[in-house]
């Protein structure tokens, strides 16, 4: 156990150090070093795999869930993703250094803000190798320095991706420690590290509700977190119904396992009989198992009933429970008992019930007429994301690269003393 500490004690130190150089880095270094790491990964996918091949092999010999394998397991499209992610990165703009909002105050001087790096930035994560070039990418562009732990089943992945992430960093003429990923598998280290609160300024933690109430309860740093994604779509009764089926069809089974997937359809009850029967049938053809309240089972005969815990649920699986509701009051009602304040939908022709279910639902990502399925970082053109935050202080919603710095004001003067 010291010896993790005094480990995880020099990685916030060389952090810090690292963080304080990469804030001064100017935007052509920074892009010169995603471009190198991009150019690295391809150049070294074939090692990439072997050492991705040794995790996977670990992990079903050790009895890891299919799931998780599958998000652990990586391919050369994986490998190709992560390259076009970190020149999709340096290709956006970068948020350092901007100036917004100055004004002139009647003593004469201007007060504006100024976009600054957060400094550095512990990222746990779980099974998905792909996050290490993801976050280190995103922390590199945004200016900070960064301390990613992945997780044990991923260990030979990640540090081959490090090795990639260090080589574009040293080519770029900046420290290779901005970037660390924490080379032992002891579950320790992540106790020390959302603790050294000299050393790291946010904890971003990625992976299962287990992992993030731990973080949450146990760190003495800021987290950015959401613990769950159960996120609803509402077909009003004033929907259009073939819109209504295509977007709440997509919600829940374009894919199962993701935080933005639809977990709880909610249906106007004057036109549940028109849509749940066409609805459901897509769903049991694609065999998600229905969960419903008395109203939905009458409609539609091939229905478990629900319990008070279905509604409370994030199934990350071909899983959906239905509730048929009086209409909009209700619908909102409901999502504000049940909801997690991450993703919800309404689908509704009407301009003022759209409106109000945009002002009303307290949600990070609240839509009209669109699939939860877009809350997303690259689809809302931020690029890659670090995650997406439930939080209401600093980032809510998927967190980029604006996500991950902070402002500061400045001032401008031509002499001006306070009297």
């Amino acid at each position: 156990m010291n010896d993790i500490k005094e480990y995880m004690q020099g990685v916030g130190q060389a952090a810090r150090a690292a963080s304080r150089l990469m804030a001064q880095a100017d935007t052509n270094a920074k892009n010169r070093a995603l471009e190198n790491i991009a150019t690295a990964i391809m150049l070294n996918s074939a090692k990439l795999l072997a050492e991705n091949a040794r995790d996977v092999t670990a992990a079903k010999t050790s009895g890891l869930d299919g799931a998780s394998i599958d998000r652990l397991t990586m391919t050369e499209k994986t490998v190709q993703g992560m390259a076009e992610g970190l020149r999709q990165i340096a290709a956006l703009p970068d948020p350092i250094g901007e100036i917004s909002d100055m004004k002139y105050r009647p003593s004469g001087i201007q007060v504006g803000k100024m976009r600054v790096p957060l400094g550095v930035i512990g990222i746990i994560y779980e099974s998905r190798p792909n996050v290490t070039a993801d976050a280190a990418g995103l922390c590199l562009k945004s200016g900070n320095a960064a301390i990613l732990r992945g997780g044990s089943e991923a260990i030979h992945s990640n540090q081959a991706i490090a090795a990639c992430v260090h080589r574009g960093l040293r080519e770029a003429g900046l420290p290779e420690t901005a970037v660390q990923v924490v080379n032992t598998t002891n579950r320790a280290a992540v106790g020390e590290l959302i603790t050294m609160k000299d050393y790291v300024d946010v904890i971003v933690p990625r992976g299962g509700k287990e992992l993030i109430e731990r973080v949450s309860s146990e760190a003495r740093i800021p987290v950015i977190k959401h613990l769950h994604g159960v996120c609803h779509v509402y077909i009003d009764d004033e929907a259009d119904l073939a819109k209504a089926i295509r977007i709440a069809d997509n919600a829940k089974t374009h894919r199962y396992g993701v935080c933005n997937a639809m977990e709880t359809l909610l249906v106007a009850q004057s036109v549940a009989a028109d849509v749940l029967p066409r609805l459901c049938k897509i769903y049991l053809d694609k065999n998600v198992e229905l969960r419903g309240d008395d109203a939905s089972r009458k409609l539609v005969a091939n229905m478990k009933a629900a319990t008070e815990e279905d509604w409370h649920t994030e199934y990350l699986a071909p899983i959906l429970s239905i509730r048929v509701v009086a209409g909009l009051d209700e619908a909102l009602a409901h999502i504000a008992t049940y909801g997690s304040q991450h993703t919800d939908s309404i689908v509704t022709e009407n301009y003022s019930k759209a409106i109000r279910f945009l002002r009303e639902v307290d949600s990070s990502s609240v839509m009209v007429n669109a699939s939860t399925r877009f809350a997303d970082g690259f689809e809302y053109g931020l690029g890659a994301e670090i995650g997406i935050s439930t939080d209401k202080i600093h980032a809510r919603g998927p967190v980029g690269l604006e996500g991950l710095t902070s402002q500061k004001y400045i001032v401008l003067g031509s002499g001006q003393i306070r009297v």
